[in-house]
């Protein structure tokens, strides 16, 4: 959804006016960032969970997209269910436009039977979105041979914003296969960074995924197993389906996934149950070929925590770790 985030149009007719469109941030290691995908995964660790994420998407071009995340999330037995606190900042063309946000996230967790478990969750949030007006560009700096030379006589009109985000999400899961959708934006908040009303778009997200065990477990493994997932994304008119496999021996994972019109993406990483870190490249495959964006780099990392307050039967998720 990044590819076609964020659109600048000044106005050349002395309103200096800027129209700001922009789409959500997107990681590609769905599963390492569970949290930011879908609330409702807030406590389906049993134990205590931090994880971080940093990608560079398009590092070969000028105006390249940097995202950082972090999150911790845990379940409380006393409240049936998991909490859970998300940080993610971004910022693209150089730092023209930063995105900042934090959010508390709370998700009741319903065992329906012995088989099948219901994950319901909610999360609230506090963005800030800040344009830098020294980095902006403006038609009256322009001398048609010499290039920009010239001072604006655009006056900065504000330049950050906070609003407050709305998100809910559902998860269902049993030993080997589950399924979520998620709506972000719920509330449909003005994100203007000037004067003017700019409404972010709602993004909705739903998500299936499977465990197929090839292997048993032993001594020096606990054996093989294929994770077919699709992850499909809608926000204002443009459609993004995520779809592909992951592949794990043991504490190793490698995948594959193909991202519509887009990005082929490999994946490969180590999870020794306490620890795990994760790497992801796309290869971009749209106009924009790879030669000219350089793909997208993306790394995860995070700890599991030992825990007291777990229940003896509580279900973890059969998804992958990044």
């Amino acid at each position: 959804m990044k590819s076609i985030r964020l659109t600048l149009t000044f106005s050349l007719l002395g309103l200096g006016a800027i129209n700001a469109s922009a789409q959500d941030p997107q990681f590609t290691q769905f599963y390492a960032n569970p949290i930011y995908l879908n609330p409702a995964f807030a406590g389906s660790n049993g134990c205590p969970r931090f994880g971080m994420n940093f990608r560079n998407e398009w590092p070969s071009l000028t105006g390249n997209y940097v995202t950082y995340s972090a999150a911790y999330d845990q379940y409380f037995k006393n409240i049936s269910g998991g909490i859970g606190v998300i940080g993610m900042h971004d910022q693209t063309g150089q730092g023209t436009i930063y995105t900042s946000m934090l959010g508390l996230i709370y998700s009741y967790h319903l065992k329906v039977n012995r088989k099948f478990t219901m994950l319901f969750g909610a999360r609230a949030a506090m963005f800030n979105k800040t344009v830098d007006w020294d980095k902006l560009t403006f038609g009256d700096m322009i001398d048609p041979r010499r290039g920009f030379i010239y001072a604006t006589g655009d006056v900065p009109r504000g330049g950050s914003h906070y609003f407050f985000d709305a998100s809910a999400g559902v998860v269902g899961y049993s030993k080997y296969f589950f399924f979520g959708f998620a709506a972000h934006h719920l509330n449909t908040p003005n994100e203007s960074m000037i004067i003017g009303d700019s409404k972010l778009p709602m993004r909705f997200t739903g998500h299936m995924g499977a465990e197929i065990r090839l292997g048993q477990k032993s001594q020096y493994s606990n054996g093989t197993s294929i994770m077919p997932n699709i992850v499909y994304q809608y926000q204002n008119g443009f459609q993004e389906i995520n779809i592909g496999t992951y592949v794990k021996y043991g504490s190793f994972n490698v995948g594959a996934w193909f991202r519509n019109k887009d990005a082929f993406i490999l994946a490969i990483g180590v999870n020794t149950g306490k620890f795990k870190l994760g790497y992801s490249y796309d290869v971009t495959v749209s106009k924009l070929n790879n030669g000219v964006s350089g793909g997208s780099h993306e790394i995860s990392m995070g700890i599991n925590f030992n825990c007291k307050d777990k229940p003896v039967s509580f279900r973890t998720i059969s998804c992958p770790s990044f």
